[in-house]
């Protein structure tokens, strides 16, 4: 599904089934989802527990869904002026392939970053237990 920025506080999804276009609009993602999957129920008999959506967003959609991302920030990361990139998100200007996959490129390298962050309590480092549910202090190595 390929996530747009719509009017104000909505978004736009769109899939491709059976060579049909099938699109919505709602004020989030998860009721965009369901919406869809109505739409795919009632047309082609497909169940919501047979559909999953893979997400893909338009980048005039991934600065308002992702407030956290940086606009100045990505635009520095990438080599390009902050306006140029304001003009991408907010669709005025539209990048090439070439352009749009730097973008991605840089966003994933962002996330990647984020996921070496380690927190601290209290002076100490915080451990994920092997469940994966909760964390667990360890002693901070001097």
């Amino acid at each position: 599904m390929v996530i747009e920025k719509g009017s104000e506080n909505e978004l736009w999804g769109r899939i491709t089934f059976d060579d049909n276009l099938i699109t919505g609009q709602a004020q989030s993602i998860e009721l965009l989802e369901k919406e869809l999957k109505k739409v795919l129920n009632d047309f082609h008999d497909l169940g919501s527990n047979e559909v999953t959506f893979d997400i893909a967003y338009d980048l005039t959609a991934i600065f308002e869904q992702k407030k956290y991302l940086n606009l100045s920030e990505v635009a520095l990361q990438l080599g390009i002026n902050r306006s140029l990139m304001a003009q991408y998100a907010s669709g005025k200007k539209f990048p090439s392939a070439e352009r749009a996959k730097q973008i991605e490129k840089t966003i994933h390298a962002l996330g990647r970053d984020l996921l070496k962050v380690k927190i601290a309590v209290n002076g100490q480092r915080m451990k994920q237990s092997k469940t994966g549910h909760g964390l667990k202090k360890i002693r901070a190595k001097v």
